[in-house]
This record gives structure tokens, C-alpha cells and sequence, in this order.
């Protein structure tokens, strides 16, 4: 911090640092048998983020999302099929 006298007035010049953290993405992804649809959540940092569903899929669709890997569904989000919770 730099203080710079004038007359009747002082100016001070702050710096500022900023720090970078790292955040942790993870998405867990939850079947519904009955409706066959899919609820994936989005957590970071392990808090919850937000919260997607898919549309109903039909019985082929849904037997080929059940393998998917969690970059498979971050892939799935860049889609449309899906609606914010």
C-alpha cells in the first residue's frame, strides 16, 4: 500500500491478489426404471451444483445410457434431451 499526501488529501493505491483454487466436477446419475428417465446431478466441490432429468427415452435408448460413463454424461449434457430440475 502506497500513500500519496496532497494537500487536504490523501490517496491510497491498494493491490490486489487474487488466489486461484481448484474446484472438484463430479455427476452422479440415478435410473428411474418406470419412467425411464435419468436424474444427474451435478456436484462441485461435493455440494450440490444443479440438477438435470432426461426426457422419457424409449426402452433402446435407455438400455444404451445405463453404460454410460460420467463423460459420457458430462457429452449427453451438451445435448437437449434433458430439462433443469
Amino acid at each position: 500500500m502506497f500513500i500519496y499526501p496532497f494537500v487536504g488529501c490523501i490517496f491510497v493505491e491498494t493491490k490486489t491478489l487474487e488466489i486461484m483454487t481448484t474446484q472438484t466436477e463430479s455427476i452422479k446419475v440415478k435410473a428411474n426404471q418406470s419412467l425411464r428417465t435419468f436424474t444427474i446431478r451435478k456436484y462441485i466441490n461435493e455440494k450440490l451444483f444443479v440438477k438435470y432429468r432426461t426426457i422419457e427415452l424409449n426402452q433402446d435408448e435407455f438400455d444404451r445410457e445405463e453404460m454410460n460413463t460420467e463423460n459420457d454424461w458430462k457429452q449427453f449434457l451438451k445435448s437437449d434431451n434433458y430439462y433443469k430440475v
